[in-house]
């Protein structure tokens, strides 16, 4: 049952009007939303480094019950709130029961309306097109944010999440690409600093497993008729933002991420954890050019069967051009250099989730390509190797040491939290990376090649392409996170 509690001294629905009033204010940065809300919820913004962070968790199940679990275990945050739409849901029960003292919510807004001022923190464990209005309400609550990947649907969205960190450095923000506080994060950096990577010309990353949207029919010519709902789920909450569909079991909980208008398929899903730490330290930025090579069951409604995605990077300081191709479907594996060896399996990439139809021959990975070296690479925090073999036995003496994480991504955004570390994903490393997938999803969607004015943020040439980097308008309720 949800709690019925004394509401905060400043509630959401009081804040929204006076942030609605000083909206010119807190686009040019003059007011930030922590001035508006004044001392009382600034006060929550900061934790001091003896203190237990305390912890709402929006999204309980599945993956956000991972969250849970995982926050739960490093003994610095005491989880307060929990969260979910479908909190009779037996993905929920292991969530509830670990934390029987926390206070339950099926509405985010109703939880920041009631207790705001009892949390220092929120982690947000939902649907990628969720992502945004959860997020910027935190965040303009004075919230620190822990966000799943990708950070949002769209690039718009995802624009203005980054300017929310901006326009709030005392807030600490982290993405859960869980990777980039494990061994490759380290590595990476490690051996580019040392010049053993240097000079990329190419990468290719390939995600080769079944996905949930494989068995669907290709031939669809609607959206899912309505079935039942649910007992007791709040279904318009979880649209959020979304036109209105009926409900249906392919979109809750699990398949969502198979839809244009609800995921990101799986360049999003997977994306974060192949090609993090090459975005990141080659400094990738945006592209110039996204190409889909191949599109096979390509529909209106949800992602293809299988793509391959050509990326283009210019040119960055003394770097070279670089093109990232990106490969998924189980019928659509890279070649592999040779001297590649065998595709043994990594105990460090997690399961795909499904496996409906028999698994591709090839690991989650990536290769990269240098004008000297090639690299060999796995997903999450696996590792890179120098292949062929002969050469990396050749250099192995001439590797720099590694540094050992000093946190692993849950401390460490908690330790942020209590000015202790920096986050290793913030909004400010990830949201670029964010924004090369929807422009894949863009390119993907309409089955053609696409221009990225890089300079103004806009794509050329093509006005329905350029209409989908801010995608179709929210329903009415929720346009004031737009605002904020």
């Amino acid at each position: 049952m949800e709690n019925q509690t004394n509401k905060t001294s400043l509630s959401r629905r009081d804040f929204l009007k006076t942030g609605g009033i000083a909206a010119a204010g807190l686009m040019t940065g003059a007011l930030t939303p922590a001035e508006v809300l004044g001392a009382t919820q600034r006060r929550n913004a900061t934790t001091a480094p003896t203190d237990r962070v305390r912890l709402a968790c929006i999204g309980i199940g599945n993956r956000g019950g991972d969250l849970v679990r995982e926050f739960g275990k490093t003994g610095l945050c005491d989880i307060v709130a929990l969260c979910d739409v479908d909190m009779d849901a037996d993905f929920c029960k292991a969530s509830i029961a670990a934390n029987p003292n926390a206070k339950r919510y099926r509405d985010f807004r109703k939880m920041f309306d009631e207790i705001a001022g009892e949390f220092d923190a929120v982690t947000v464990a939902i649907p990628d097109f969720a992502h945004f209005p959860a997020v910027m309400l935190a965040m303009s609550m004075g919230k620190h944010v822990y966000v799943e990947k990708p950070l949002s649907r769209t690039y718009h969205e995802t624009s203005l999440m980054m300017d929310m960190a901006r326009r709030n450095p005392h807030l600490a923000t982290q993405v859960g690409n869980q990777g980039h506080s494990e061994g490759n994060y380290f590595q990476f950096k490690a051996w580019l600093d040392a010049g053993i990577i240097k000079d990329v010309t190419a990468v290719t990353a390939h995600m080769n497993s079944s996905r949930r949207w494989h068995v669907y029919d290709q031939n669809i010519y609607k959206w899912p008729d309505a079935q039942p709902l649910p007992p007791n789920m709040d279904w318009d909450t979880w649209l959020g933002t979304a036109m209105w569909h009926d409900f249906n079991k392919v979109y809750h909980p699990g398949d969502w991420r198979s839809w244009y208008d609800f995921g990101m398929g799986a360049l999003g899903d997977w994306g974060a954890h192949l090609i993090d730490t090459v975005h990141e330290f080659l400094a990738l930025g945006l592209p110039y050019e996204v190409e889909p090579l191949l599109l096979k069951g390509r529909n209106d409604f949800f992602f293809p069967l299988s793509s391959t995605i050509r990326f283009r990077f210019p040119k960055r300081g003394n770097m070279p051009p670089l093109d990232l191709t990106w490969y998924d479907g189980v019928d659509n594996i890279p070649s592999v250099p040779a001297g590649y060896g065998v595709n043994e399996l990594d105990p460090n990439i997690p399961p795909s989730g499904n496996n409906t139809i028999q698994p591709a021959s090839l690991n989650p990975g990536k290769i990269i390509y240098s004008k000297e070296l090639t690299f060999k690479g796995g997903s999450h925090g696996s590792t890179l190797s120098i292949i062929p073999e002969e050469k990396a036995r050749e250099m192995a003496s001439s590797l720099p040491e590694v540094p050992v994480s000093p946190s692993n991504h849950y401390a460490n955004f908690l330790k942020a939290c209590r000015g202790e570390e920096k986050t290793r994903s913030p909004f400010e490393i990830h949201g670029p990376l964010a924004q090369v997938f929807c422009l894949g999803v863009i390119a993907q969607r309409l089955g053609r090649k696409i221009s990225f004015d890089r300079h103004t943020g806009t794509i050329s040439g093509d006005p329905v392409a350029n209409a989908l980097l801010a995608g179709a308008p929210p329903r009415a309720e929720w346009q004031q996170y737009y605002e904020l």
